[in-house]
């Protein structure tokens, strides 16, 4: 059981957390997690971010500046219960089409039901499919975004690559996730905050802690911001930078298709 984290050459294809797994196991292992939280996925990232990642996730959209005049084509992976595809549906002035794609049919389901209820069905398609195998042509794409989710795919550099490939020339590859605390103190407040009080708030609050557990460790083991950029011109984005969130408890990553 290691508890450092992985580097840009690998090693998130087989952490479950700080457990190590099989090849072809931790897949598997995630969807269960994901499955048991669908319904509470909102009030989870509440939690492990004292409502933070509703800023970030607005400044992430800001960041990525949808155009209002014209058509524009977004998928956002990972990303089941539409947080991230509503907010650019609204940026855009209702001119966006969002792919939503998600290994995870309760995700999906969670967020088709909250598009039905914002009226905005219309602008979005719900896709269950794996990131590491996109079921779409190359150069589909304006944008690809991915909020919370990447750490969670087995083989981090196979999805980027899939990311680069369904890419129109020119198009944009934004990822939030949390990172890596670069302030001295706020890391050892917020490695008691992870370790400590979230799966005792999250056994409290749904009554299930291990999906917390997983997830604050997943969030350990996940490349620092040095690392996943080196990641993301591996797979051909240039361009490449980052945005520190409150101190690196979360960075966004921005690179291009060029």
């Amino acid at each position: 059981m290691s508890q450092e984290r992985t580097t840009a050459s690998g090693g998130m294809e087989t952490a479950f957390g700080f457990r190590q797994v099989g090849e072809g196991e931790k897949q598997g292992l995630v969807d269960a997690v994901f499955h048991r939280v669908a319904n509470r996925y909102d009030l989870m990232n509440d939690v492990m971010s004292a409502g933070l990642h509703r800023v970030w996730k607005d400044a992430m959209v800001a960041w990525l500046s949808p155009p209002k005049r014209r058509a524009f084509k977004a998928l956002d992976v990972a990303g089941g219960t539409g947080d991230i595809a509503f907010r650019i549906v609204e940026a855009s002035g209702g001119q966006a089409d969002v792919t939503v794609l998600d290994i995870n049919g309760s995700m999906l389901a969670v967020g088709r039901e909250r598009a039905e209820k914002r009226g905005i069905g219309a602008n979005l398609t719900f896709v269950e499919a794996n990131a590491e195998e996109l079921p779409f042509p190359a150069s589909s794409f304006d944008a690809y975004t991915i909020a919370f989710g990447i750490r969670n795919v087995p083989q981090i550099g196979k999805a980027l690559s899939e990311a680069f490939r369904v890419l129109k020339p020119g198009g944009r590859f934004l990822c939030l996730e949390f990172s890596d605390v670069g302030m001295p103190l706020l890391d050892k407040v917020y490695d008691a905050w992870s370790f400590h009080a979230i799966p005792r708030i999250g056994q409290v609050v749904t009554g299930d802690g291990e999906p917390y557990r997983y997830l604050v460790e997943s969030i350990r083991k996940f490349p620092n911001q040095e690392n996943f950029a080196a990641m993301m011109r591996e797979a051909g984005f240039s361009r490449v930078a980052w945005r520190d969130y409150s101190g690196g408890i979360a960075a966004l990553h921005s690179g291009w298709k060029i």
